[in-house]
């Protein structure tokens, strides 16, 4: 629960200084560095995010000294123990976050300290105030665990430098307030995509999955549906291409799971199972449809730790 008394505050609290450590949550709630007790992030999607707690909850984030990959909240189970879904944008954290980028406020940051455990996972250290960090971009992508994750940067403001405003993207050309910028982006999650590229690489095919050899059937005329996998994801963090050397033509199920990891392909272009590394079967491909390399060792790449990888979520984050 959060104390009612202490409200959403940017800034760094009076008395508290950049290095200072706490025992834990009680410590950090009464000085005013961290309001929401036993929670990654403190704030709401309508007064934004005054501060987030790093524990190494999720096996996507990236703590550096200057420069944070943080992964937001949301598709935990029950127990917190394990990632069991995708998150969104429009979740009160992750929204509050967007609006942090948008107004310019700064997110205070809290390290967790000697982080153990193989469940619930937890700072056995304490905790340590790192300054105050802006929101420098953000981003939905699929993590490593097969689910859809929301992703911020935080850079370090250097001491007397403020967070500037920034437009948020909402893939449309709308030019609106920033509050409505963000109300546009949590709400435009899966971008629309209907290239030349795509039309190309279904034609190929007729639309029939390149992996399970589905056609889907979708009118009395024998029309049929199919789906463009970019095989390299498009826009951040991955920057893939919309070319047809990067595209695969595939049915709603393989799609779902190649952009999951859990179908992968060999550089000999075998379709693999991205859970067990048994080949499947030989990729369908017709000779005008070069698929580059390059692009198949970056998607394989993403999902290479993924068995080996024990991490798991922990109460704070």
């Amino acid at each position: 629960m959060v104390n009612a008394s202490k409200r959403v505050s940017f800034g760094t609290p009076p008395g508290v200084v950049e290095g200072q450590r706490f025992k834990g949550h009680a410590e950090l709630h009464a000085a005013g560095v961290h309001r929401q007790l036993g929670r990654g992030i403190s704030g709401t999607a309508r007064d934004g995010v005054d501060s987030i707690v790093l524990s190494g909850g999720y096996v996507d984030d990236v703590y550096g000294e200057s420069e944070i990959i943080y992964t937001g909240e949301g598709g935990l189970d029950e127990t917190r123990t394990r990632h069991v879904a995708d998150q969104s944008m429009d979740s009160p954290g992750n929204a509050g976050l967007l609006l942090n980028r948008a107004l310019g406020n700064p997110v205070r940051v809290i390290r967790g300290l000697d982080i153990r455990g193989k469940k619930r996972r937890k700072p056995t250290g304490g905790y340590e105030y790192c300054g105050l960090f802006r929101v420098a971009d953000s981003w939905i992508t699929i993590g490593k665990e097969g689910f859809r994750v929301c992703q911020f940067k935080l850079l370090k403001l250097a001491p007397g430098e403020t967070a500037k405003p920034q437009p948020v993207s909402a893939g449309t050309d709308t030019e609106t307030d920033f509050e409505a910028q963000v109300r546009q982006t949590v709400t435009y999650e899966r971008l629309r995509r209907d290239s030349a590229v795509v039309h190309e690489v279904k034609g190929l095919y007729d639309n029939t999955c390149q992996i399970c050899q589905t056609r889907l059937v979708v009118s009395p005329d024998g029309d049929a549906y199919s789906e463009a996998a970019h095989i390299q994801a498009l826009g951040k963090p991955h920057h893939g291409a919309d070319k047809i050397w990067n595209v695969l033509c595939l049915c709603p199920n393989c799609h779902a799971r190649f952009d999951r990891g859990a179908l992968q392909l060999t550089d000999g272009l075998d379709v693999i199972d991205g859970l067990t590394n048994k080949f499947i079967v030989a990729l369908n491909r017709v000779k005008e449809h070069n698929i580059r390399v390059d692009c198949v060792r970056q998607h394989r790449s993403r999902w290479a730790d993924r068995l080996s990888n024990e991490g798991v979520p922990d109460v704070d984050h």
